[in-house]
């Protein structure tokens, strides 16, 4: 596709306040469009193979060389990823507020890489992993300066991911223009390509480096997605000059903090009765910002004190405490996002078993798939692989079957409602972890028919028997992941998209920690109940199937508390000048 096609010539300018990156207007056929997005998406992929490469076999390295246990290994590969998946906020927060996304993004891949090269030489270098265990004997602790230098690597990543996450996918989306028809269709076409791409670098992870680590070495399977990585920032680099730029516009946490003081600085003070008396700029404001201006509503009224004009407008400090109408319902539209927020705690924790104790399960069975010189032995985390190909088959049958089938049923655009996919997806979820715990139990039973010791060999029962459990996750990832990106995307302002994706991305963060703080907990009650924990280091002495089927049901007590709360909540749809709140048909998203 060529950049510029369907506009008014080789001198028009974008339409949607595009600059270069020295802040000048940009001709639409000089920068932006596939051309530019091409090296962003190259970016993308190495990235995604990168982090996975690190994330889907972490479990192991942690028990099997730095030697230990599962209980802690679990907690600690799911507080790291709870940190990579909260550091956005930070980084969304510096974009917006002070250095824009391009410098945000740049100086988050600096440190991304750094971590990549710290964790190299950590698996690399002999002095900085600890001594393979002896058969027999107690395996020798990693010493203070080899766990410093890995976790530091660790969380380096953590916090170079902070700035690189939020960004890269919004530069993306920056290179075309919304207020030009043919490219506003190109950007839904992007994402589309986008997903594609992050697939891809999943796939790749959890096959082709998980195999590698496995079966060849940890230092060729974390150095090859580090000179990868190296590669693909230089390549993102000698795009530069072809990007088309957003100016900072201020963090929308900031205009959310300043709506709150505003309605408690003016608690005292009455709201009119009519709310058009509210405080709110002329429309031609928001026209020129290229910005929606929101009419006030009744909901939440105590914030609406934030718009009301009073005479003592102003602090001593000089800080004037009045909002417009739009800030204010901005906020609350946002707010109301909150207590579905919550209910995605859960399910994430729930996801977090893939990369923890769901490969935990794949190291105690056989691995061996085929016979005679055609075996192969399949790396516990290469099953992940599983959850994203039945993820995009039925994606691809929710799209192209599901939703026409129920569109001439329902007329919604979408088939079904944002929040009825999402909780399609946490009934999967439930009936994943149900299945889960009964898979389990017959491991445990075939572990004690066999007489299964720790520190033996593997149970002469296939590694397939997990297949149900990660096909199942797949499926309702499927419903659960793709909707809820979208929902909190879709219903977040216009103006604070970036805000609404970050959300989704919190959800994880939390949900990866909460996983964390329930598997301890678990382990801690049980242990003082039974005198050994539902979770030990040795699987075959556990009742891991216990601990499923308590996730099972914190599942459905969850489901319940979203069914509760998706019954109250009315979708947004938004149009210039106007916002209308309707139950049924939520407007087409621009972006998952």
């Amino acid at each position: 596709m060529e950049n510029g096609e369907g506009g008014g010539g080789g001198r028009e300018y974008t339409k949607d306040g595009s600059v270069d990156l020295r802040g000048n207007p940009v001709l639409r056929s000089k920068c932006g469009g596939w051309t530019a997005c091409t090296f962003i998406v190259v970016y993308e992929l190495f990235e995604r193979m990168a982090y996975y490469g690190v994330a889907a076999n972490l479990v192991v390295y942690l028990t099997e060389r730095l030697h230990q246990g599962t209980v802690q290994a679990a907690n600690n590969v799911t507080n790291w990823s709870g940190t990579v998946f909260l550091t956005p906020l930070l980084g969304a927060f510096l974009a917006d507020a002070y250095l824009g996304r391009y410098w945000t993004f740049v100086a988050g891949s600096a440190v991304y890489l750094l971590g990549m090269l710290l964790l190299t030489l950590a698996v690399s270098v002999p002095a900085l992993k600890p001594p393979p265990c002896d058969p027999g004997a107690t395996c020798p602790r990693a010493s203070a300066l080899q766990l410093g230098v890995y976790f530091g690597g660790l969380y380096t990543i953590a916090l170079g991911h902070g700035g690189t996450k939020p960004n890269i996918s919004t530069i993306g989306a920056d290179q075309f223009d919304d207020f030009h028809p043919a490219e506003r269709l190109r950007k839904l076409s992007f994402f589309n390509w986008w997903m594609f791409t992050v697939f891809t670098g999943i796939l790749f992870s959890t096959t082709v480096l998980v195999y590698l680590q496995d079966s060849v070495s940890w230092s060729w399977g974390y150095g090859v997605p580090t000179l990868a990585l190296a590669a693909s920032v230089a390549v993102f680099l000698a795009g530069t000059p072809l990007y088309r730029h957003k100016l900072p516009q201020g963090s929308p946490i900031t205009k959310m903090g300043k709506v709150v003081c505003a309605a408690v600085w003016k608690c005292r003070v009455a709201v009119p009765g009519d709310l058009t008396e509210l405080h709110e700029l002329e429309p031609e404001h928001y026209t020129s910002k290229k910005r929606f201006r929101v009419n006030p509503t009744s909901s939440m009224g105590f914030l609406n004190k934030a718009a009301v004009k009073v005479e003592e407008d102003a602090s001593p400090s000089g800080w004037t405490p009045l909002c417009t109408v739009t800030e204010v319902e901005e906020t609350k539209q946002i707010a109301e996002l909150v207590p579905l927020l919550a209910t995605m705690f859960v399910p994430c924790a729930l996801m977090a078993q893939v990369g923890t104790l769901f490969v935990k399960q794949g190291v105690t069975l056989d691995r061996r798939v085929g016979r005679g010189t055609g075996t192969f032995r399949v790396p516990p985390a290469s099953l992940g692989a599983v959850v994203t190909l039945t993820m995009l088959v039925c994606v691809a049958v929710y799209d192209r079957a599901l939703v026409p089938a129920v569109r001439r049923r329902t007329k919604n655009p979408r088939g079904i409602t944002l929040l009825q996919r999402i909780g399609a997806g946490l009934v999967l979820q439930v009936v994943t972890m149900a299945t889960t715990a009964a898979v389990e139990s017959r491991r445990l039973s075939f572990a004690r028919s066999h007489g299964a010791t720790a520190g033996g060999e593997p149970l002469p029962l296939t590694i397939l028997v997990l297949l149900p459990q990660f096909v199942l996750m797949g499926a309702a990832d499927a419903f659960l992941v793709v909707g809820q990106i979208e929902f909190f995307y879709d219903q977040a302002p216009e103006s604070m998209k970036s805000l609404g994706t970050a959300m989704s991305l919190t959800a994880y963060g939390v949900g990866s920690m909460l996983s964390s703080a329930v598997l301890s907990a678990v382990a801690r009650v049980t242990a003082a109940g039974r005198g050994t924990p539902w979770v030990t280091d040795d699987l075959n002495a556990s009742r891991l199937d216990l601990y499923y089927a308590f996730l099972a049901a914190l599942g459905a007590a969850n489901l319940a508390a979203f069914v509760a709360l998706s019954c109250r909540y009315s979708y947004r749809a938004e149009a210039i000048g106007v916002t209308a709140r309707v139950h049924s048909e939520p407007v087409p998203a621009v972006a998952p």
